[in-house]
């Protein structure tokens, strides 16, 4: 009855990923080799959990995870295969409860940011940036970080003397190049202890405060303040008081850099594999989501998407990793490093479709007088 019940799986699961030109024991870069029979079953009853948990045990494999996941999510096999338990789940959790509330939110800290700064520093860039890279008129990570932060700095209009709060501060990379080229006064905060302790050794000698904090903690008023990467753990339920909160630390006269990965569309059920291996308790908003919460509180000055790019720094991620993982195989565990894998190709693959996007939103405090001036 068991091989009776896999056959009919097999039957099914092939025709979805044909569906989406993707042959089970093809050829091409994309096709998929099934290595345990178990997995046909595992995919279409746990959904995307139940896929990316058989990569990770190791029941099927692919040669250009990034280019499968393109044509999956192109065909809208992410959507179709969904709506299952887990998913359900995850939808009724994030209804019913603020999941990113104080000790929420502590959990992404604990679970990804603290996995280790020298895992982290071997993947990134010198700068460790952990966000999109803009990679117009260059192919190396490392200048495409720089183009980045250097953007975000002319952005804000930054200036000698002037007070940044940088909100979700990573390993301090931006605080760095803000107070080292552009001569401002910066704060920033991090709910990972591994982050606090990197990024205060990053700026050392530089008039730079790095603090581990919740944003819903701020009492001070800044001159600019910006958000990278950071909206995508707020949630729903907190994106109001997360505006509220910049715009009292927000100076009269500022300006509030907000970059974040956005979904196409309200609605979008989370990824549950996403949610429990990689950013737990993530959510992503949408472009409509992230200016309806600053609506009375800011002018939108700005919005800028180059989701493009995070496909080519997720790749340039993915082959950083792969190129150091002998370092770190014995301390994570093979399974780890699948998981890894899936995580940061199949990502590429969502941006390559163009499912996900990466906008920078400039918002003023009173209104740019006379106008803001796009860079």
């Amino acid at each position: 009855m068991d091989n009776v019940h896999t056959s009919a799986a097999q039957a099914v699961l092939s025709n979805l990923l044909a569906s989406a030109d993707i042959q089970v024991g093809g050829g091409r870069p994309w096709d998929l080799r099934v290595n345990d029979p178990r997995f046909f079953r595992r995919a279409l009853t746990g959904g995307t959990l139940g896929f990316g948990e058989a990569y990770m045990e190791g029941w099927w494999d692919c040669d250009a995870i990034d280019e499968l996941s393109e044509r999956a999510v192109r065909a809208g096999l992410d959507v179709r295969r969904l709506l299952n338990l887990q998913t359900l789940i995850a939808l009724i959790s994030s209804w019913a409860f603020n999941l990113q509330n104080r000790s929420g939110a502590r959990i992404v800290g604990r679970r990804h940011y603290d996995l280790g700064n020298d895992f982290f520093e071997s993947m990134l860039d010198p700068a460790m940036q952990y966000s999109c890279a803009r990679f117009e008129g260059t192919d190396d990570l490392a200048a495409a970080q720089h183009r980045k932060l250097d953007l975000i700095c002319r952005k804000l209009g930054l200036r000698e003397g002037m007070s940044l709060l940088d909100i979700g501060c990573g390993w301090g990379g931006l605080a760095r190049h803000a107070a080292r080229n552009y001569g401002c006064r910066v704060v920033g905060i991090t709910i990972s202890e591994e982050q606090q302790l990197y990024a205060r050794k990053f700026c050392h000698d530089l008039p730079v405060e790095i603090r581990l904090q919740d944003y819903r903690d701020i009492t001070e008023t800044f001159d600019r303040i910006v958000s990278i990467g950071m909206l995508e753990h707020v949630g729903e339920k907190n994106y109001r008081c997360y505006m509220e909160t910049v715009c009292r630390a927000l100076a009269s006269g500022g300006l509030f850099l907000c970059q974040s990965i956005a979904y196409n569309y309200s609605g979008t059920p989370i990824d549950p594999w996403m949610s429990r291996y990689i950013f737990p308790h993530s959510m992503l908003p949408t472009a409509s989501q992230a200016t309806e919460a600053a609506e009375r509180l800011f002018v939108l000055e700005d919005v800028h998407n180059f989701g493009a790019d995070y496909d080519r720094t997720l790749m340039a991620w993915e082959r950083n990793f792969t190129a150091e993982w002998h370092r770190f195989s014995d301390r994570y565990g093979e399974r780890f490093g699948r998981m890894w894998r899936y995580y940061l190709l199949g990502c590429a693959g969502a941006f390559r479709a163009r499912s996900l996007q990466l906008f920078q939103f400039v918002f003023s405090k009173d209104g740019v007088p006379g106008g803001y001036e796009r860079l």
